[in-house]
């Protein structure tokens, strides 16, 4: 390929389309250091400004799913034919926990989850960012540990090992710090180039929508999913996706070790969000009927149901938890193994009402500040800060009632914490229309 990097990046500028080799150039180049971390953003920002096509976007992702080694599982000892390989993706929301619980209750029923999954993307939280927050858990396993985790756990959440879309990997950290996120090319690429890379027999996505979603609106969202869905299948890969809602946070916990101990309440049924309770149940089962463990979604859901009831779910959960460096007894002593801020603060109501609404990508961002996101892909996290108890949208409050718990590890932190929040949070005088956090299902076109 002999290509220059700023003769790609001046295409892309001017509108024009790239072809396969084009992008494959750009792929390796971004790969192997030949262009600098400023190109990349600048390639980056160019697609975001002037999108790609369908055949470009396919390209890009099969490139960046080429720059590294491709999974074979039918090679390896856990590749049974009553354990299908299906995996499910979030397009990244806010107290969007769901892969945490989803992958151990899909496990519980019967698939093999082999999750590869990424760290916070601007407001969104990162799923490797919150098992960091566990002791020891290894997000970075070599493929052999991986392997065998999923073999015996039946689940394994990771981050892409060195050799799995590994130019993914780098541009996801630049997208995260130069605005170019929202980029449809772009979030497709990132999400099925891993996806691919895994060996995956079945896909289910989860596209939010809303004012904490990279897509605003449920057109923008469709859209979104159908070109996920389509890229999938053509590249092989049987999809199908979710649109849900994101105008609220999807849980009562933001953060890191919070939305940990958020997930083992909700494995061991000390507390379980209904908003979130219902996306995972479906997601579920959407899973369980790709992998044709049940072709009834019905059943597919109360087998879920039974399955987080019994604690099989949170069994997986502790075993995979375990196999891959973190402590033994994490369901029973969470509170003391978790990493807790020196500050513990309740959020006031300002007023008698109903909260009404949030803006969610704001709330998200507040986490960043306080130090449990990233502006700059160096920056270090702090496991311990976040919010715990929101109120979802629906609830009736006094004034002086607790709107949510802050974990934070200073005064002047809570302090600009608690201002923020004043435009964040709506209080309003009329009782607001609770909505289905289930938007829409799209699959693949005819």
């Amino acid at each position: 390929m002999d290509y220059l990097p700023q003769e790609l990046i001046r295409k892309k500028r001017d509108g024009l389309a790239l072809n396969g080799a084009e992008i494959q150039a750009f792929i390796t180049y971004a790969n192997n250091g030949q262009m600098s971390d400023s190109q990349i953003a600048a390639m980056a920002m160019a697609i975001f400004l002037n999108d790609m096509d369908r055949q470009e976007t396919i390209a890009l992702t099969l490139a960046m799913r080429d720059s590294g080694k491709i999974l074979d599982w039918p090679n390896s000892d856990c590749s049974k034919p009553d354990q299908p390989l299906i995996d499910k993706h979030s397009t990244g929301g806010v107290g969007d926990g769901v892969s945490l619980m989803l992958a151990p209750l899909a496990a519980s029923c019967g698939l093999l989850v082999p999750m590869i999954s990424g760290r916070g993307l601007g407001h969104t939280g990162g799923t490797l960012d919150k098992l960091e927050a566990i002791p020891g858990y290894n997000v970075s396993p070599d493929i052999n540990l991986f392997r065998s985790v999923i073999s015996t756990a039946g689940c394994a959440i990771i981050s892409q090992t060195a050799n799995l879309a590994p130019a993914d990997k780098k541009i996801y950290a630049i997208r995260d710090v130069t605005a170019t996120v929202e980029s449809i090319p772009l979030i497709v690429a990132s999400i099925l180039s891993k996806k691919l890379a895994s060996g995956l027999e079945g896909l289910v996505l989860d596209v939010k929508c809303g004012n904490g979603a990279t897509t605003s609106d449920v057109d923008e969202a469709r859209e979104l999913a159908r070109v996920l869905v389509d890229v999938a299948c053509g590249a092989g890969l049987p999809t199908q996706a979710l649109i849900t809602d994101m105008n609220e946070p999807l849980s009562s916990a933001i953060g890191n070790a919070t939305e940990i101990k958020n997930t083992i309440e909700f494995l061991s049924g000390t507390h379980q969000d209904p908003r979130l309770k219902r996306v995972i149940l479906q997601l579920t089962a959407n899973m369980l009927v790709a992998g044709g463990i049940t072709k009834d979604h019905l059943a597919a859901e109360a087998m879920a149901q039974k399955n987080l009831d019994n604690g099989h779910a949170a069994e997986i959960f502790a075993k995979m938890v375990l196999q891959l460096g973190g402590p033994s007894d994490l369901l029973e002593n969470y509170n003391a193994l978790l990493p807790k801020s020196s500050l513990q603060a309740d959020i006031i109501a300002p007023s008698d009402g109903w909260v009404t609404g949030y803006k969610t990508r704001d709330l998200g961002m507040e986490i960043v500040k306080l130090g449990g996101g990233r502006s700059h892909p160096t920056d270090k996290i702090d496991y311990s800060v976040g919010l715990s108890n929101l109120q979802p949208i629906g609830t009736k409050i006094s004034k002086g009632d607790r709107l949510a718990l802050a974990h934070i590890n200073s005064p002047e932190q809570l302090q600009n914490l608690k201002h923020n929040l004043d435009e964040i949070i709506t209080i309003g005088h009329q009782e607001p229309q609770i909505n289905d956090p289930i938007l829409d299902h799209i699959n693949a076109s005819k």
